[in-house]
């Protein structure tokens, strides 16, 4: 399943959209590196910064040769800002609005009336369900393994339950941090991948160097999934909630979701970080062109042994 200006992607990789660490450097860097670059509106403080990001990236990429780009917003009903970034998103028009957390139907007007594609990020099979029947074009299937807010189900198992009903674009994640994986996912049915934590410790991400390099130090084993932060599933760093005084084994769930763009105070999480399961293969930190000439070796690596295993077969 191919999109507008799916012919400019080098490899097909969406840089996730991650919450304090995507910003206009990463978006742009990804996209000039030839995978899609994205970024999550409550990144931006106010509407006059989201602004002054879509001015920037829009300025430095060419949408002629550039790989696509994407905004990433939050479309639950406690975001009261969505209308103002909405209103930003139609002066733009980013070719790709993935929507996260809420129902795609505020965007598909605004979206669909200039020739945008519009992605939902879900994380179960009826969110996925409920998105298709609202008209998008594609279903972000963050699942068990992912980073950050995450899903349960097995990458490949969303995928063939997806394709049983969908046959629009798919984008899926949930640990797939290198080229195998990429080319496993699309082997299993997907059109794209979704990779957030293998770009956290880019050199163009917004990520504190102590959280960088935490990536770099530690693996799998040092995750916890809990909904005592923010009141959904998220994937964390262990060493990073003990650092702030908290115990992982006994987190308290909040008593409400809030996920308004406008509030301030979620800049409290900025000392809590989250990673998914693909950092295991993050052994330091590089330029996003670096991480992106490695996957596509590996890409053609996978694809290259699957094509010999499939000619070998009988």
């Amino acid at each position: 399943m191919t999109f507008p200006g799916f012919e400019r992607v080098r490899l097909p990789v969406v840089a996730a959209p991650m919450f304090l660490v995507s910003g206009p450097e990463l978006v742009v860097a990804a996209a000039k590196s030839g995978v899609i670059g994205s970024f999550p509106s409550p990144n931006c403080r106010t509407a006059a910064d989201l602004d002054r990001w879509l001015g920037t990236i829009t300025d430095q990429l060419d949408p002629q040769t550039d790989a696509p780009w994407a905004i990433n917003l939050v479309t639950h009903r406690s975001n009261t800002r969505l209308a103002e970034d909405l209103a930003l998103v139609a002066e733009y028009q980013p070719e790709i609005v993935i929507t996260a957390l809420g129902s795609p139907k505020p965007v598909m007007e605004v979206v669909k009336g200039y020739g945008g594609t519009v992605i939902a990020d879900v994380v179960s099979i009826a969110l996925a369900r409920k998105a298709v029947e609202a008209g998008v074009d594609g279903l972000a299937a963050v699942s068990a393994g992912a980073g950050g807010h995450t899903g349960h189900l097995s990458p490949f198992a969303f995928v063939s339950a997806i394709r049983e009903f969908f046959d629009g674009i798919v984008t899926i994640g949930g640990g797939i941090a290198d080229g195998h994986g990429i080319a496993g996912a699309i082997a299993a049915g997907a059109d794209l991948v979704y990779m957030g934590t293998r770009f956290l410790a880019a050199k163009e991400s917004m990520a504190p160097e102590a959280y960088k390099q935490m990536i770099v130090d530690h693996g799998p084993d040092d995750l916890i999934v809990s909904d005592g932060i923010t009141g959904t599933d998220a994937s964390w760093l262990r060493p990073s909630l003990l650092a702030n005084g908290l115990d992982p084994d006994n987190l308290v769930k909040p008593g409400q979701r809030d996920y308004d763009s406008a509030n301030a105070s979620a800049t409290r999480w900025k000392d809590l970080w989250a990673a998914g399961q693909g950092l295991q293969v993050i052994r330091s930190i590089e330029p996003v062109a670096t991480i992106v000439d490695q996957l596509e070796q590996e890409y053609a690596a996978a694809a290259a042994r699957f094509a010999e295993v499939t000619a070998a077969t009988p």
